[in-house]
C-alpha cells in the first residue's frame, strides 16, 4: 500500500448559487381551421440545484482558495404548444471525505459528509413559473396569466475538513510526534527541534503485514490553553474528533523540562476541556526517546500515572525504532476491538448527511398574519409572498383577478375585512403593494 502525506488546508468559505426558475408563458394555439384553440402556453424549467459530494480522492480543501463562487444554471422559459422549457443544470462541488458543512451566517450545521460519495444539496433551483395553459378553467377559458419562476437559493457557506484517521498522535510539543510518525510509517513530515515544527496534520499509512494496515495522523498544536485557542489550539483540535484510537506520545526523557507525567496531564486536560468524550477512546501512552539516559529513571512514574488512567505504557524510541513495531500492533488491535470487523476498514461516519431545509407541517407553511399600519394593512405570509412574486399585476390582465380569488379562497380577504381594511384601502404583500379590490 503506498504511503502519503497530507498537508492540509482546514477551513474554505464559499458562495453557491442556484439555478432561477424559467418563466411560463402566454401563449394561444392558433392554427388554420382550428377555431378558438384555447391556452397552450408551457410553463418554464427548473434552476439547477447545487450539491456537496465527498471524493476520496481530494485531500485538501485549497482549491477553494481559487474559485469561491459556483452557480448552477437558470431553467428555460416555457414555449407554446404546451412545451416545458428545459431544467438548468444542477452543480456537484467535489470535497475531500471529512468535510463537515456549516452555514456561515447562521452556523448552522448542514451535512457532515463522512462516506465516499455521500452527496447532499446545498442549494435548491427555484420552480419554474407555470404557464397559461395551467389556469384555464371552465369560468376562465382564455387566461391572459402566467408565472415567473422562483429565484434559486444562495448561501454562503464555510467548510471544515476533520482528518478520517484510524488513529492520532496527541502529545505537547517537541514529544517526537512527527518522528513516530516517520518511523512508523513512508510519510516525511518536517522534523526540527522547536515547537511548532509542525503546522499542519499529517497522515501516514502504518502496514504491519497483509490487510493489517491502519492511518495514523500527527495532530500538532496541543498546548496549554489550547482548547482557548492557544497556540495553534482549536485549528488542529477538530481533527483529534475523527481517530479511533489515541496514541498519548510523552517525551520520557524530559529534553524540554516538562516531567512526563505532567506531559501526559495537561495533553488530557486539553483534550477533556475542548470534548470531554474523547478521554472515553482506547488510548495507549507511547514513552518516546528511551534511547537517551535520562529517560529509564522517570519511566517508572509515568508508567503508574498512565496506570491510574487505565492506560498502558510501549517503551519506544522514534530515534532508534525501538519498540515502535510493537507499539503499532496494539494499536491495531484496539481499532479492531472499536469497530466490528466487518467495518475495520469503513470510514467512521458520525453523522448522515442533512437536506438544507426540511419540509414544514402544512399548518405551519400556511400560517397567515395581517397587520394594520398608519399606511395600510400588510399581510405576512410566506407562501402568498412567494405567490405574489411571481406574479406580474401589471403586465397580466388577469393576474390582480386570479389573486383576488386566492385571497378568498384561502380567507384571508374575510381577515383583511375583519382587521377592519375596506375596498381602496392599501395591502401590502412581501415586496408588492395594491388597493383592495371590492
Amino acid at each position: 500500500m503506498a504511503m502519503r502525506e497530507a498537508r492540509l488546508v482546514d477551513t474554505a468559505v464559499i458562495e453557491v448559487k442556484a439555478g432561477d426558475g424559467g418563466s411560463g408563458i402566454i401563449s394561444f394555439r392558433r392554427e388554420k381551421y382550428v377555431p378558438r384553440g384555447g391556452p397552450d402556453g408551457g410553463d418554464g424549467g427548473r434552476g439547477g440545484h447545487v450539491f456537496l459530494e465527498a471524493d476520496p480522492r481530494l485531500l485538501t480543501l485549497v482549491d477553494f482558495r481559487y474559485r469561491r463562487h459556483f452557480e448552477a444554471g437558470r431553467g428555460q422559459h416555457g414555449s407554446g404548444g404546451r412545451r416545458r422549457g428545459a431544467d438548468g443544470a444542477d452543480v456537484v462541488i467535489r470535497v475531500p471525505v471529512g468535510t463537515v458543512v456549516y452555514d456561515d451566517e447562521t452556523g448552522e450545521l448542514l451535512a457532515d459528509l463522512s462516506r465516499p460519495g455521500q452527496r447532499v444539496r446545498v442549494a435548491r433551483g427555484g420552480r419554474g413559473g407555470r404557464g397559461n395553459a395551467r389556469f384555464a378553467t371552465p369560468a376562465r377559458q382564455a387566461p391572459r396569466l402566467a408565472e415567473r419562476g422562483d429565484p434559486g437559493e444562495r448561501r454562503r457557506l464555510r467548510l471544515e475538513l476533520k482528518l478520517l484517521a484510524d488513529a492520532g498522535l496527541v502529545g505537547l510539543p517537541n514529544a517526537g510526534k512527527s518522528s513516530l510518525l516517520a518511523c512508523a510509517t513512508a510519510a516525511r513530515p518536517k522534523v526540527a527541534p522547536y515547537p511548532f515544527t509542525t503546522l499542519s496534520p499529517n497522515l501516514g499509512v502504518v502496514r504491519l503485514g497483509p490487510d493489517e494496515s491502519f492511518v495514523l495522523a500527527d495532530i500538532p498544536g496541543i498546548i496549554e490553553g489550547a482548547h482557548q485557542g492557544a497556540g495553534l489550539g482549536l485549528t488542529f483540535l477538530r481533527h483529534v474528533e475523527r481517530t479511533r484510537v489515541l496514541v498519548w506520545v510523552v517525551d520520557t526523557a524530559a529534553t524540554d523540562g516538562v516531567e512526563p507525567e505532567q506531559a501526559l496531564e495537561v495533553t488530557r486536560r486539553e483534550l477533556e476541556a475542548y470534548q470531554p468524550s474523547l478521554l472515553q477512546r482506547p488510548g495507549v501512552v507511547a514513552a518516546n526517546k528511551m534511547d537517551l539516559p535520562q529517560a529509564q529513571e522517570r519511566y517508572a512514574r509515568l508508567v503508574r500515572r498512565a496506570a491510574e488512567q487505565g492506560m498502558p505504557v510501549f517503551p519506544v524510541s522514534a530515534r532508534t525504532g525501538q519498540g515502535v513495531r510493537e507499539l503499532m500492533a496494539h494499536v491495531l488491535e484496539r481499532i479492531r476491538q472499536a469497530l466490528p470487523a466487518d467495518a475495520a476498514r469503513a470510514a467512521p461516519a458520525p453523522a448522515e448527511a442533512t437536506p438544507l431545509r426540511g419540509r414544514r407541517p402544512a399548518g405551519v407553511r400556511r400560517a397567515v398574519q395581517v397587520v394594520r399600519g398608519p399606511e395600510g394593512f400588510e399581510v405576512r405570509a410566506e407562501w402568498l409572498e412567494r405567490l405574489v412574486a411571481r406574479l406580474d399585476l401589471d403586465g397580466h390582465a388577469d393576474a390582480p383577478a386570479y389573486l383576488h380569488e386566492v385571497l378568498a379562497r384561502s380567507r384571508v380577504l374575510q381577515r383583511l375585512q375583519a382587521a377592519g381594511a375596506r375596498p381602496g384601502d392599501r395591502v401590502r404583500i412581501g415586496e408588492v403593494e395594491f388597493p383592495l379590490q371590492p
